[in-house]
């Protein structure tokens, strides 16, 4: 591990040393958490619009999934 400086509003800090005591944690292992939380959204939020690009440069067809209707199970048929 790397030891770093950040700069935190005083307001911010208070909030953050106060969940800490709340959690009966660290500021160091809770700021990992939260920034590989926030991480980990921003990834999936990219995936997300990724995902949202290709379907509206390509939408699915009408027909594309009808190969599978008769795969279904419905549980009491």
């Amino acid at each position: 591990m790397k030891t770093i400086q950040m700069t935190l509003d005083e307001d911010l800090l208070a909030a953050v040393d106060r969940m800490v005591r709340k959690l009966k944690t660290t500021r160091s292992a809770f700021t990992r958490k939260a920034l590989s939380d926030a991480l980990q959204k921003l990834n999936v939020s990219r995936l997300e619009q990724k995902h949202q690009r290709g379907y509206t440069q390509h939408p699915v067809a009408k027909d594309e999934f009808s190969v599978w209707e008769s795969e279904q199970a419905w549980g009491s048929e």
